[in-house]
Order: C-alpha cells, then structure tokens, then sequence
C-alpha cells in the first residue's frame, strides 16, 4: 500500500461518525430549554439589570459543553475503560472534598458545590458519571462473579453505598436515589440473579425509606408533598405554585413568555421548576412535546446500547445503557416533582433547566454515547469489509 493510500485510509478512520437522530433529539431540548429559561428567567434577569442575563449565560454553557462533548467523542472508550479505578478515586475525592468546610461551598444549607474559576461546580454531577464509569467496567471484568456469587453483587454495591452515604452527608438525597438506582439497573443488566435483584432492590427500599424519615427536613418534605395545601405558604408553597402553573395551561397553554406564576411566585422557576412555566406557557401540547423528546433520547440510547451489545462491544454497551437510564430516570423525577407526584428532590431537568453543572456533564456524556455509536458503526463497517475491528 502507497504513503497515499495509508493516509486516505487513517484520515477514513480518525473521521467521526455521529449519531443523526441522538443530535437531532438533542439540540432539540437544548433549543427548547433555551427559550424556556429564557422565558422563565426575563423578569429575575431584569432585577440584575439585564433581562437576558441567564440566557446568555446559558448559551455560554451550551457551547462550553459542545466543546466538551467534541473532545470527549475523539477519545476511544477504551481508554474510560482503562481508567475506571482512577475515576473511581476521584469520583470519592470529590464527594469528600465537598463536605470540609473552607473548600465546599454552601448555598441554602446544602454543602454541594466546589468553587472552581470563581464559579460553583457541583460535585456530585461529576462524580456520578466517574463512578458509573467505573461499574460499567466493574461487570465487563467480573462478568461471571457477578452473575453466581452474591459477593460479586456486594463490592459494587459497597462502593455506590459509600458514594450515597457522602451524598446524604451534603445532603443530596435525590442524587443519592438516582446513583443508586441506575447502579441496579446496570448490574441488572449485566446478568445478577433474580433473587439477587430482588433482595436488593427490598432492602434498598426499606433503606431509603428509613432515611428519609430520618431528617426533619425530609420528613417536612415528604409531608408537603403527600398534602401541599396544608401549608401552601410555607412547606407546600413550590408545589402548590407550580401545581397553579400547570393547572394554568390547560391544552395549549397561556402563550410564551405570558406566564404568572414566574413573576416571583414560583421559586426556581429556570432551574428545577422549568418543567412547571412550559407546561403554563405551552400547556399540555409543550408537556407531550418534552415527554416524547426525553422518552426519545433514552429509547435511542438504549438501541445504542443493544447495537453495541450485538457487536460484542460490552462495556460500550453499558455505558450507552447506563446514559440512557440516568438520563430517563433524572427527567421522569422532576417532571413527577413538578406535578406533584414525587417529592421534593432538587433534581433538573436534563438539558432544559438552567444549571451549569449539570448541563456541561450531559453534554460531556452525550459526548461519550456519541463515541460509542462511532464506534458500533466502525466496528460493524471492518466486519463487512473482513478486516479486524478498529
């Protein structure tokens, strides 16, 4: 083979095969929580002198995160896979870091964020998606531990249970629901027992549910959600506003940018209650609109994660999987919060709430889906043409 022909041939396998309905679904939420925030947010952006303050803000992210998501797709998942111990590692360190006073930042009496360049980074974004990284490579290495002894069950679960722990001590309690309960779904997946499964999914319950009343404030929580109207100008005072909100849209909602309940009465109207000023403004038609692109982004990874599988590629695999149920999991939450259906858990709606933190990690792991589906693609084009697997 000429110098030439080598050439054409890397530069043929260095270029990057992109998943056109994971970008399409993606830039759609991400357009769509633009306008949101920016809807929501106009009125406490003028109090700091410019109504477009959290929009521009926003877009800033955005494209802070489409950078990362840029490099995070030239990196081969192999090197995540080789790197799960390490992560591991930080993934705790940041978790610990959080919790000592002068490096862990405060804000309304939860120790959750790090000052990073004057900004505030949450840690556990971060470390949720380091420590996942780290299981997805966990059931790839011990794959036949773990699907007949018990004990191959345990030590995954000992590391999420210290994770979880770090979290409750912030506190972070929805965090903590949601690391945990996308950590059993991905040893589901890899193949544990059925008895074990359900063994642990009783004792996980009946954990959680103990630690939950075991705080005053969750307890507090916990008994706003089960009657907001009780105290509807104290404890239940966010859900009965958001409830007002989209009682308010009805079918077609009040029109963009007409809501009330933003004007300071709905607190963290661009944040956690994003879901909450859509469905005042577009009403029921902006509430099937967003359902129907979360339930599509967590579908597609989810066939991404089955076209991985048929290849053989497992930890790829897991981690597509892992993506899509997180990402499924963390928007049913709010959006039940939202509604009333859940309580109370501080928890965003992916890629539409504002949140720096949250939106640069998304994007960062949307990076890595996107990487896994090159891969597939790349993997299945050598099959083809008989050669070995990139």
């Amino acid at each position: 083979m000429s110098a030439t022909a080598a050439t054409v041939r890397a530069q043929k396998a260095a270029r990057l095969v992109v998943d056109p309905v994971t970008t399409c679904v993606v830039a759609a939420l991400v357009l769509l929580g633009l306008v949101m925030v920016t809807s929501a947010s106009v009125t406490l952006g003028a109090r700091e002198g410019d109504p477009f303050f959290f929009l521009e803000r926003q877009f800033a992210l955005v494209l802070a995160g489409c950078a990362i998501a840029a490099v995070v797709m030239r990196i081969p998942t192999a090197t995540w896979e080789r790197l799960g111990f390490f992560f591991l590692v930080v993934a705790m360190l940041l978790l610990v870091l959080v919790l000592i006073p002068g490096i862990g930042h405060e804000v309304n009496g939860s120790r959750r964020w790090l000052r990073v360049a004057g900004l505030n980074f949450q840690a556990s974004e971060g470390a949720r998606v380091l420590l996942l990284i780290y299981l997805c490579g966990y059931v790839v290495r011990r794959e036949e531990e773990l699907r007949t002894k018990m004990v191959g069950v345990l030590k995954p679960l000992a590391v999420l249970g210290v994770a979880a722990v770090l979290l409750l001590l912030e506190p972070d309690f929805g965090s903590a629901v949601v690391l945990l309960a996308v950590g059993v779904a991905v040893l589901f997946l890899a193949g544990i027992r059925w008895l074990h499964f359900l063994a642990l999914a009783v004792v996980g319950v009946v954990a959680l549910s103990a630690i939950a009343v075991s705080s005053s404030y969750r307890v507090k929580r916990l008994t706003a959600f089960m009657d907001p109207w009780a105290d509807p100008f104290n404890t239940g005072f966010q859900l009965t506003q958001s409830l007002i909100a989209i009682g308010r849209g009805e079918w077609l909602g009040v029109g963009l940018g007409a809501s009330v309940q933003k004007l300071f009465y709905l607190p963290e109207a661009h944040t956690d209650f994003v879901f909450a000023v859509l469905a005042e403004e577009l009403g029921f038609a902006g509430i099937v609109l967003i359902v129907a692109l979360v339930l599509a982004l967590s579908v597609r990874s989810l066939q991404i994660a089955k076209m991985a599988a048929q290849q053989g590629l497992k930890f790829q695999a897991y981690l597509a999987a892992a993506f899509g149920i997180w990402f499924g999991l963390q928007a049913l939450i709010n959006m039940g919060v939202n509604m009333g259906l859940l309580p109370t858990k501080g928890l965003t709606l992916p890629l539409v709430s504002y949140g720096r933190s949250s939106l640069l990690v998304t994007l960062g792991w949307l990076g890595i889906l996107l990487r896994v589906y090159h891969e597939v693609q790349t993997s299945r084009a050598a099959l083809v043409r008989g050669g070995p697997k990139p």
